[in-house]
């Protein structure tokens, strides 16, 4: 892994012997990119800096005279961040597009939205996507997945062709959720050496391998194909910049995320192994690098389309969801057991424990309407779910981490799910677990689990050691990695728009409808699904006058201020907003964004009907306080029967069941395990 200090300069990786003759090839070569943004630490990223070296590389009067760019982009484009929870990867197509992308390997994280939606995606793009050795029959006799191109021939403006192939590891099939079922995956150098010669038939006089696999099998593509085959590995997947030479081959992956690229002068030779000798520049994009106007323009349209989407309906609740600090970090919180529970559903675990301060709402988010700003403000962190192999030992020395600092709001406290514990917090710190079970069997210590966490605790954060992953020192056997492994806010939103009446966005393909179908299964065993229902018509009727006489004294109906949600316009009610519709893209598909409404209107009855409920509960309640009634819900009502109206979706009801209990005895002097 690298470790040099970003730099604004060229950084030579590897010089030619002639690197004073003029180039008879030039390449650009980057991989793994998510956030259009600049981060704060250098090298600072972002695509308005890369896009200022992308356009000196292609026009600056350097290269006058010389060969045209050809950029080769090798994976990852279109999730995981932020960004793709709200666009499934659309706002990245006039960013591929932008850049002058030659061609692509598909990466793992390209399917995380089902292959249709990935399909519709490349659709847009002036460039091909290549995978040539994971296959679909589905598709058709020897047909690539997502029907990418196996490989591709490009052209330089000095007429020299260049041969491509596309390359994936077995390793990340297993981690997609969404891929449709019977994928044949062959051999990555069997599949060279069967399809290089045919780009040699027409003419190819260089061999590029454009792949998306771990350095490790970079390097063994290397070691197993002769020298002569490929002439040089443009690899991603790896989040960092390496390069090495190996068997006659240069294997290079170029940073990740905005943050560095490479480009290549590439030269015949005259003698020696191989037909080509190749200089590799290294770029940092780093804060002193001006930014390009046009892309500027671009992020900042982008950005706007996103602030739009953040504010439309995805989901309802039916029960209020407790995000507060003082519940999450303390104790058992229903919205910890929901996200628990749809982790461990989502990639079929044993068990599963997030740190609370993974929750970062910081309120009660009551019985209505759930936008998209709810679910990106609560879980805002982009270190992806992961799943790890580990023993029982392992989980109660993580589950004695997370109630250590008892009673302190500390983030490391654990929100579980197929789990269930004792604890007595007068006991001493890492002493405090009185018993444990895992499925409703006590934990066997030497057993090893399937457990979904946090990257964050894989890594050993929040004094999560006993988590730590056997790549960063630990023991924890890891099964689906951080560039394998999908955002908490990804898994939300694919959640609620399977629970959607008026349909999914139009790209859902089957294979997400199957799987989908398996997790509200399980999932509702323990979280009621509520159907939208007629409410009772002697009900309305008996509070219609209340609401009328307290909506008197407030002006109108509409001016009511006491149970929506805050919106750009002012407080709305809860049941009134309009849903997000998903069966429209989000972009246009000349890449502006937000140029056409995709909102449609719910029917005029619905959202009086909603209007009215919202002021009988307010009325309800202030009835029952001034009354002075005991036993009132301290968080806030559950929504009854016949009070769910909305017609676009179904509602969640998310439980508490008890999984962390409380023991205040001090007298226990055993472990019960």
């Amino acid at each position: 892994m690298d470790s040099k200090q970003s730099s604004a300069e060229e950084i030579i990786v590897h010089s030619s012997d002639n690197a004073s003759a003029p180039p008879d090839l030039r390449f650009l070569h980057y991989n793994d990119v998510y956030h259009v943004d600049a981060s704060s630490a250098e090298p600072v990223g972002g695509l308005s800096r890369f896009q200022t070296l992308c356009n000196f590389y292609r026009d600056d009067r350097r290269f006058k005279d010389q060969p045209g760019l050809l950029t080769f982009f090798s994976g990852d484009a279109f999730n995981p961040c932020l960004e793709s929870s709200v666009t499934k990867g659309s706002h990245m197509v006039p960013v591929l597009n932008g850049i002058g992308t030659d061609a692509a390997c598909v990466g793992n994280h390209d399917l995380d939205f089902g292959v249709r939606q990935f399909r519709h995606l490349t659709s847009q793009c002036t460039f091909p996507w290549l995978l040539a050795n994971i296959l679909d029959p589905a598709l058709g006799e020897n047909e690539p997945l997502g029907n990418a191109k196996k490989t591709a021939i490009l052209t330089s403006s000095n007429g020299i062709k260049v041969g491509v192939i596309g390359l994936g590891e077995r390793e990340w099939l297993g981690t997609i959720n969404s891929l449709p079922p019977n994928l044949i995956y062959k051999s990555v150098s069997a599949t060279a050496r069967e399809l290089i010669p045919g780009l040699r038939d027409q003419g190819a006089e260089i061999i590029v391998a454009l792949t998306h696999q771990r350095e490790p099998n970079d390097n063994k593509l290397a070691e197993l194909t002769e020298e002569g085959l490929i002439d040089i590995v443009l690899g991603g997947h790896d989040h960092y910049y390496s390069h090495s030479f190996i068997n006659g081959k240069h294997i290079l992956r170029s940073g990740s995320d905005f943050k560095q690229l490479s480009y290549i002068e590439v030269r015949r030779k005259t003698g020696g192994i191989g037909k080509w000798d190749f200089n590799i520049i290294r770029r940092d994009v780093v804060s002193s690098i001006p930014q390009d106007p046009q892309t500027v323009e671009l992020v900042e349209t982008l950005t706007r389309a996103l602030n739009s989407r953040l504010e439309k309906p995805i989901g309802y609740t039916a029960t209020p969801l407790d995000a507060r600090f003082t519940t999450v970090r303390l104790r058992e919180s229903n919205l910890g057991n929901f996200v628990c529970d749809l982790m461990r559903f989502y990639y079929q675990t044993d068990c599963c424990i997030m740190a609370a301060g993974t929750i970062r709402g910081d309120q009660i988010y009551p019985p209505g309407v759930l936008r998209l700003k709810d679910l990106m403000n609560c879980f805002p962190f982009e270190d992806p779910v992961v799943v790890i192999k580990v023993t029982g030992k392992a989980i109660l020395e993580a589950l004695e981490n997370g109630v250590s600092s008892y009673p302190a709001l500390e983030g490391r406290f654990p929100q579980v799910s197929n789990i269930k514990f004792q604890v007595d917090y007068s006991l001493k710190p890492g002493s405090r677990i009185l018993s444990t079970r895992i499925n409703n069997e006590p934990l066997n210590l030497e057993r090893e689990y399937v457990l979904a966490t946090r990257g964050y605790m894989a890594r050993g954060k929040d004094g999560y050691t006993s988590l730590l992953i056997q790549e960063e020192g630990g023991t924890a056997t890891e099964l689906v990695s951080e560039e394998n492994g999908v955002l908490i806010s990804t898994i939300l939103r694919q959640y609620f728009m399977s629970v959607k009446v008026l349909g999914k966005w139009k790209m859902w393909d089957p294979s997400l409808g199957r799987y989908w179908g398996t997790v509200h299964q399980e999932l509702q065993q323990v979280h009621p699904i509520l159907e939208p229902q007629a409410p009772n018509t002697k009900a309305v009727e008996a509070f219609r006058a209340a609401a009328a006489k307290d909506s008197t004294k407030r002006g109108h109906a509409g001016s009511h201020h006491g149970g929506g949600r805050m919106t750009p316009g002012g407080m709305r009610p809860e049941g009134a907003e309009t849903p997000l519709n998903e069966s429209e893209s989000e972009f246009e598909e000349d890449g502006s964004a937000g140029a056409k409404s995709d909102v449609k209107p719910v029917p005029m009855a619905v959202s009086q009907r909603e209007r009215e409920l919202v002021i009988m509960r307010k009325v309800m309640r202030k009835w029952w306080r001034l009354a002075g009634l005991p036993g009132h819900p301290s968080l806030c009502d559950e929504l009854g029967e016949g009070e769910f109206m909305v017609n676009w979706t179904k509602a969640i009801a998310p439980r508490l069941e008890g999984r962390i209990k409380e023991i205040k005895s001090s007298s226990a002097s055993t472990r019960k395990k």
